[in-house]
């Protein structure tokens, strides 16, 4: 035992004026209490204790802290009434200290060793601020008042954690530290002020309750008498697993590495080593077959064994099933002295370095979430009894790993709704609804009935990105490759007269020759396209390989002229350019999707076509918490014209990387009405509802290819963007961003005023139609 004189805080704590002072005699009382309760042989210390008490001069006088080691025999007496029987002196952390003050005058050896912080096996740097302890201080004085002179239980945990950095090992160390201030009398040297407990209270629960109290209860109204009585536990272990616990180990998160490398550090401080490394490696499932996670989670061992790098899919989903069919714990101290059979899987781990190693699977709810590794490298080893430390840990990784999971099957469902069905976040909520009320009903034994999603007044948005003449091109480019192998199948049939002179080859140049002719004057029809593709894929086909098994000197050049054929060169340039278009514009409005919902909630669907087309809708309906009013109509317009600038000018800046030159046409149809939508489930899509609302639909599927009016001239044209509408007034919000972007150098000056071709069932329609100011690609 130790009665050393030590400031707690390293110097860090805030002066605290209080009038406070060691005294014994609340200790005095607890023991004539005890020796009245206490019917075992106990009482015996208590009466010996209280007699040497009683026969000093310290009953009630006030102590001064530097007299405090004159008194080492009493204190032997605190020490030996209020500590646990079965711990032995040298395992237990415990002290006494001045009242609510971070000063220790008494304790035992293990305390110092922990609170001076000067042993090698307890070195560490304290992380605590002087506002931490000052604010811990002044909630346990306040804590004390409240309960001893007003009856009234603050909710303010007297247990404090102290978390610090061991500046040998790098690691985390916790310790709890336990304040007892039963032999503290607290005394009013007033009349107490009354207080509003409800207040209070609400104050304590919003961590704010010592700031109040500070103004209510001024601490110079009371005194203080006693000792505090400190205890020092180690919690590393607890705190560590408890950080686990509280991760999340996001699919995001993970990139970064910055919360795995929390979880790592906190399994480090678990078995306290810093040179055990630690993997995770989670069972991702689609369709219940096992597949790569994306992030080698940790140092990459494991990811580098069972990762893409070293198994195909396959092989992977193969080993995954195995090993989740019979989860296995592995660990050798010294995998090179491993040499039986059944390890030989161990050679892929010996190349990356690796020493001891543990592999183990994690489980979640009794079943397999993943696998966890525990290795050192090649000068560094760790036995079983590390591995035991990782105990308590366990349950918390398979939580996380499971986390991990969710999120994934969570990432796959975003995709699926995004992708592949119109259920976006911003009608989300909607169909939430719905299946809510769906449910309800069946819990109630009624008819099940699906409520339709409706959206009643939106503002409907139409543009489409389309392909100049697509499928002119399409058509030339397949006839320019059923030319070429014509051509060289005929060139390979005349090379074949040396070999064959019979009926059957001169059939075959003759049909070669009838088909270039029909090419030459575009004279096929489908049926006629269709035989010209069975002629030359599978009459010629079996008529070359014939021949080739007649005269093996032959198979040279039919294999040429086979591999010739095989290919579509002009179609496959073409399919090329077009697919690096679609894809630009697509990545284009995927990435600007989020930025529309930061202004207003709307409702954003994509269509493949040629090129690309979409549907917005916004409106009160969409999104009813929050106001909608027509600037958020405005901004939307406004982005829909600088979007089709900005894609314009994106696709002709790709013709230099064409390989079949092509132009995009871009077009917005105006509707400055609002509609009716509701979701279709059998074609899983919104669509226009009403009789009055369909006209809108029937405009957008037939102006793609309109002309103007008396002329044979196509509305769309290549760099331009075409603003089709019914009345003039419908424009009006579009008239002021294109003068904006006409004076900004984006669009071209001028702007033409268009009448429209009749269409069937519709007249009387206009376009006003911009060119954007596009640089060479060449």
């Amino acid at each position: 035992m130790q009665t050393t004189i030590l400031d707690v805080s390293g110097n860090k704590a805030q002066p605290l004026a209080i009038d406070a002072a060691i005294s014994f005699e609340p200790f005095i009382a607890y023991l004539r209490q005890r020796i009245h309760e206490e019917p075992t042989v106990k009482a015996r210390l208590y009466k010996e204790a209280l007699a040497a008490f009683e026969a000093s001069d310290i009953g009630r006088r006030d102590i001064p802290l530097e007299e405090t080691p004159q008194y080492s025999g009493l204190l032997e007496y605190v020490y030996a009434c209020l500590s646990p029987a079965m711990s032995p002196e040298y395992q237990l952390a415990w002290g006494l200290s001045f009242p609510f003050l971070p000063t220790t005058f008494y304790g035992t050896d293990l305390i110092y060793q922990l609170l001076a912080n000067n042993s090698p096996e307890y070195n560490y740097e304290v992380t605590r601020t002087p506002a931490d302890y000052h604010r811990e201080r002044l909630q346990l004085v306040y804590s004390l008042i409240l309960q001893r002179l007003y009856n009234f239980q603050a909710p303010v945990k007297t247990e404090q954690h102290h978390a610090g950095v061991n500046t040998a090992t790098g690691l985390l160390q916790y310790y709890a530290v336990a304040i007892s201030t039963d032999f503290v009398d607290v005394t009013a040297k007033g009349e107490l002020p009354d207080i509003d407990f409800v207040q209070l209270y609400t104050h304590f629960s919003e961590g704010g309750g010592e700031e109040i109290l500070e103004d209510m209860l001024p601490l110079d109204l009371f005194s203080f008498r006693g000792f505090c009585v400190i205890t020092v536990t180690d919690v590393t272990a607890e705190k560590a697993v408890e950080n686990i616990a509280g991760m999340r180990l996001s699919r995001t998160t993970l990139i970064d590495e910055q919360n795995y490398e929390r979880v790592i550090l906190s399994l480090k401080s678990l078995v306290r080593d810093s040179r055990i490394e630690f993997d995770l490696f989670p069972f991702l499932r689609v369709n219940d077959n096992p597949v790569y996670s994306f992030e080698k989670g940790g140092t990459g061992v494991l990811f580098a064994v069972w990762g893409e790098s070293r198994l195909s899919p396959e092989e992977f989903s193969r080993n995954a099933k195995a090993f989740m069919s019979k989860p296995l714990f592995f660990f050798s101290g010294d995998i090179v002295k491993e040499t039986r059979e059944e390890y030989s899987f161990l050679e892929h781990f010996r190349q990356q370095g690796v020493k001891s190693l543990a592999i183990m699977p994690i489980f979640h709810m009794g079943e397999p979430v993943g696998a966890f590794a525990a290795h050192t490298w090649s000068d560094h080893s760790f036995d079983e009894k590390t591995l035991s430390l990782l105990e308590p840990a366990i349950g918390a990784i398979g939580q996380l790993l499971q986390i991990y999971i969710d999120e994934f099957n969570g990432e796959i469902e975003q995709v699926i709704k995004e992708k592949f069905t119109s259920i976006q976040p911003a009608v989300q909520w909607k169909f939430n609804e719905a299946a809510w009320h769906y449910l309800y009903r069946v819990k109630k034994n009624r008819p099940a009935v699906i409520t339709n999603i409706l959206f009643k007044e939106v503002y409907p948005l139409y543009g489409a990105i389309d392909i100049r003449n697509s499928t002119i091109e399409r058509n030339k480019a397949i006839i320019a490759d059923l030319d070429s192998h014509l051509s060289i199948l005929a060139n390979t049939l005349d090379l074949l007269r040396k070999y064959q002179q019979n009926d059957l080859l001169q059939e075959m140049i003759y049909h070669s020759q009838r088909w270039q002719q029909a090419l030459l004057h575009q004279q096929l029809s489908p049926s006629d396209e269709n035989a010209l593709n069975r002629f030359l894929e599978e009459e010629s086909v079996n008529y070359l390989q014939h021949i080739a098994a007649q005269y093996p000197d032959t198979r040279e050049t039919i294999n040429t002229c086979l591999q010739s054929m095989a290919g579509n060169v002009n179609k496959d340039a073409l399919e090329t350019s077009m697919q690096l278009i679609t894809q630009a514009a697509n990545n284009y409005l995927e990435s600007e999707k989020a930025k529309l919902q930061d202004s207003y909630p709307c409702y954003f669907e994509k269509f493949r076509t040629d090129g690309v087309e979409y549907d917005i809708y916004i409106g009160q309906s969409i999104a009813p918490a929050r106001p909608f009013n027509h600037f958020h109509l405005k901004n939307l317009r406004l982005w829909q014209l600088s979007s089709m600038v900005a894609i314009t000018k994106l696709t002709h800046s790709l013709i230099a990387q064409m390989e079949k030159e092509l132009f995009t046409t871009q077009l917005i149809f105006v509707h400055n009405h609002p509609i009716d939508i509701s979701f279709r489930a059998d074609e899983r899509k919104f669509d226009v509802e009403g009789a009055y609302n369909i006209r809108y639909q029937m405009i957008k599927k037939r102006i793609d290819k309109v002309h103007i009016r008396n002329t044979e001239e196509r509305l769309t044209q290549p760099d331009k963007i075409a603003l089709i509408y019914s009345d003039k007034d419908d424009v009006d919000d579009y008239l002021p961003f294109i003068r904006y972007l006409q004076e900004t150098g984006v669009l071209q000056p001028e702007l033409e005023e268009l009448e429209l071709e009749d269409l069937q069932g519709l007249s009387g329609l206009k376009a006003l139609r911009l060119g954007v100011v596009v640089e060479d690609a060449k």
